[in-house]
C-alpha cells in the first residue's frame, strides 16, 4: 500500500509521541488522509504518565486515543512464563509479546473510530513490521496496513531525523534532534529491549545500557534477599504471602528482581527477515517468576516430559518472535504445556543476590515424583540397590553386541 492509496480514507496511526510519529501524522494529513492516533498503555516503566503521549501529539492536530492493555499484558506475561518461552540468548522477548496484545486491543478501537487502515512506524529492517502486519491480517483480514518507512517516496524525502525536524518546523511544530542517542529502547510491563545506535558495534560493551527496571549486579545490595512465590496451576498468585493480581505480581516481581540486578541479558538474535540483530534486555520479573516455576516443573516432570516440554517451549518462543501468538500451532503447544501446568501448584522460596538466583526451598508440591528415599546415597526404605543389577545386565547385552560387531569407536 502506497501513500496515494490512502487519500480520503480514515487511518489509525500507532504512535509513541516521538519525532517519527509526529512526522507520519503530518505527512498523512498533507496527503488528504483522515488521521487518528492510537497508543497502547502496555505498562511501560519508562513513561511516567501515559497521557503525555497525547500531549506530545497535540501540536500535529491529531487526536490521540490511549488504550489500556495492562491487564492483557500481565496475562501474556504469565502465559509466556508458564511456557518458559525465551528466545535467542535466553532472553525474554518482551517486545514480541507486547505486539500481540497491542494490535489485538488497538484494532477494535480503530474500527470504532471509523478507521480502515492501521499505520505503523516500524522500519523495513526489523521484526515489528512483520508482527504488526501479521497480527492485523489474522485478527481482521479486511483491515488495511500501511508502513510509511517502506514507502520509497517517504524514505527519499526523510533520509534522516534532521529532515523530519525541518519538515515539522515548517508547520510550526518544534522538535529537536538532540544529541546522538547511544541506543534505542522499547519498553513494557514485561521488560525493556535496547538496540541500535552504539549497540550495533560488537566492540561496544552491553554495559553502556542504563537499566530502567533495576540495576547492574555490582550496584545491587550485598545481601541475599529471599522471595517466596506461591504458584497455582503454573500461575503466581502471591508473593511473600500477599495475594496479588497478575498485574500486581508483575509490578512486585519487577521491583524485587530489579533492585537485585536480576534479568539483564545480551543476545545476537536471528531476526524474522534473516538478518542478525544485537540487543540488551532487562526483564527482572519474568526472570524471577520463571525460575520459581522452573523448579516446580523439575519436581513433577519425568525425563520424557522434560524433553517434550523443552521442544514445545522453543516452539512457543519462535511463534512469539515471528508474530504468531494466535496461530493454531501456538495454541496447541500451550494446551499441551497446560497439562503440566495444571499440576504446578507449590510454594518456592528463592534467594536473589547480585544478578543470581538461588534455590532456597519448595513446599506443597503434591504432584512431585521426587522421593528422597529413592535418591538417597544412604540406607533407606527407597529403591533397593540390588534391583539395579538386572537392569545393568539387560543394558550390557546391547553394549557388548555393539562392541563385538565393531560399531563402537572409542
Amino acid at each position: 500500500m502506497k501513500l496515494e492509496d490512502l487519500q480520503g480514507k480514515t487511518v489509525g496511526v500507532c504512535v509513541s509521541g516521538g519525532l517519527d510519529s509526529k512526522t507520519i501524522c503530518c505527512v498523512l494529513k498533507d496527503a488528504g488522509v483522515k488521521v487518528k492516533a492510537f497508543s497502547a498503555n502496555v505498562g511501560q516503566p519508562d513513561e511516567k504518565d501515559i497521557n503525555d503521549i497525547a500531549k506530545k501529539m497535540a501540536p500535529t492536530g491529531v487526536e490521540t486515543t490511549i488504550v489500556d492493555v495492562t491487564k492483557e499484558m500481565a496475562e501474556i506475561c504469565f502465559e509466556t512464563v508458564k511456557c518458559q518461552a525465551m528466545y535467542d540468548g535466553g532472553y525474554w522477548n518482551s517486545t514480541g509479546i507486547a505486539r500481540a496484545v497491542t494490535v489485538q486491543k488497538l484494532l477494535p478501537a480503530m474500527k470504532k473510530a471509523g478507521c480502515t487502515v492501521l499505520v505503523h512506524g516500524a522500519t523495513g529492517r526489523g521484526n515489528d513490521q512483520m508482527r504488526f502486519e501479521r497480527y492485523t491480517n489474522v485478527i481482521d483480514p479486511k483491515f488495511g496496513v500501511y508502513a510509511p518507512w517502506r514507502d520509497a517516496d517517504l524514505l527519499k524525502k526523510f533520509p534522516g531525523r534532521t529532515q523530519m525536524v525541518d519538515f515539522l518546523a515548517e508547520r510550526g511544530i518544534v522538535a529537536f534532534v538532540g544529541t546522538k542517542k547511544k541506543y534505542s529502547t522499547d519498553a513494557n510491563l514485561a521488560g525493556l529491549s535496547h538496540e541500535a545506535e552504539d549497540l550495533e558495534s560488537m566492540e561496544t560493551s552491553m554495559r553502556i545500557v542504563k537499566p530502567t527496571m533495576g540495576v547492574w549486579p555490582e550496584k545491587a545490595p550485598a545481601k541475599v534477599e529471599k522471595i517466596t512465590l506461591k504458584f497455582e496451576k503454573g500461575r503466581c498468585v502471591a508473593i511473600n504471602g500477599k495475594k496479588l493480581t497478575p498485574y500486581e505480581v508483575m509490578l512486585e516481581a519487577n521491583k524485587i528482581g530489579g533492585r537485585n540486578g536480576i534479568g539483564m541479558k545480551h543476545a545476537l538474535e536471528n531476526r524474522i527477515i534473516g538478518t542478525k540483530s544485537r540487543g540488551v534486555y532487562e526483564a527482572p520479573g519474568m526472570e524471577v517468576l520463571s525460575w520459581g516455576l522452573k523448579y516446580i516443573y523439575e519436581g513433577l516432570m519425568d525425563r520424557r516430559s522434560t524433553k517434550l516440554f523443552k521442544e514445545l517451549s522453543q516452539l512457543v518462543s519462535d511463534q512469539i518472535y515471528d508474530g504468531r501468538w494466535f496461530d493454531p500451532a501456538t495454541q496447541a503447544a500451550r494446551a499441551a504445556i497446560q497439562v503440566w501446568a495444571d499440576k504446578a501448584t507449590a510454594e518456592v522460596t528463592l534467594g536473589l543476590y547480585k544478578g543470581n538466583i538461588f534455590f532456597e526451598l519448595m513446599t506443597g508440591l503434591k504432584a512431585t515424583i521426587y522421593n528422597e528415599a529413592d535418591s538417597s546415597m544412604e540406607a533407606s526404605n527407597g529403591l533397593n540397590p540390588h534391583s539395579s543389577q538386572g537392569f545393568a545386565e539387560i543394558q550390557s547385552v546391547e553394549a557388548k553386541m555393539l562392541a563385538k560387531a565393531g560399531q563402537i569407536k572409542a
